[in-house]
């Protein structure tokens, strides 16, 4: 495992929860509907495309001290790339492994709908106010987050080594280095940002 270069806030150990606050997805979502809005259209209705627009957010900043407070002892922004990118990031950083469950991590049933319709993964989709952290008790910082009005959910703990171990129901794997957004197998870079 490479290590990757980034400050560290904390620490991240074996046997820590690893929880995700936010929608994974959603704001490549938003952008795909925003810029291809006609061609959904020939599946979905134009009222359940806009709704996504609607789903209420928290802005998550990563240089907010709040997350300590809460029980965070490490945590990650999820953007560009997506939550697979924020989870290999503290990954590398720390040389630790994971093993998490995809089902846990929170998405929007239209994120889905619409990574389906472009054979796409929510996992590796632009995110905006998503992040990833690390906790001792993972349950405690879910509530402390629900408290706030931030949907989260534990998806997994820090592993001994480097193993980067991911479960799908009865399937289990490891993965695979992120590559580029998947945004960009839809829309061209200039248009996204």
């Amino acid at each position: 495992m490479r290590r990757i270069e980034r400050e560290s806030r904390g620490e991240m150990r074996p046997g820590q929860d690893l929880v995700v606050a936010g929608y994974a997805g959603l704001a490549g979502t938003r952008k795909i509907i925003e810029k291809k809005e006609e061609e959904l259209r020939t599946r979905y209705a134009k009222s359940y495309l806009e709704d996504v627009k609607c789903v209420p957010e928290k802005e998550l900043d990563p240089e907010d001290p709040v997350w300590k407070s809460l029980g965070a002892t490490e945590w990650e922004a999820a953007g560009e790339g997506g939550i697979h990118q924020a989870l290999w990031n503290l990954s590398g950083a720390y040389q630790k492994g994971f093993e998490i469950d995809l089902h846990q991590i929170p998405v929007r049933q239209e994120t889905i709908e619409v990574c389906e319709f472009y054979d796409l993964s929510p996992y590796d989709l632009l995110c905006g106010n998503c992040m990833v952290f690390v906790a001792d008790n993972g349950a405690h910082l879910v509530k402390e987050l629900e408290k706030l009005d931030i949907p989260a959910r534990t998806i997994g703990v820090v592993q001994k080594g480097i193993k980067r171990e991911i479960c799908y129901g009865q399937v289990r794997g490891f993965m695979d280095r992120p590559k580029k957004d998947e945004i960009y197998e839809i829309i061209d870079e200039e248009a996204v940002l």
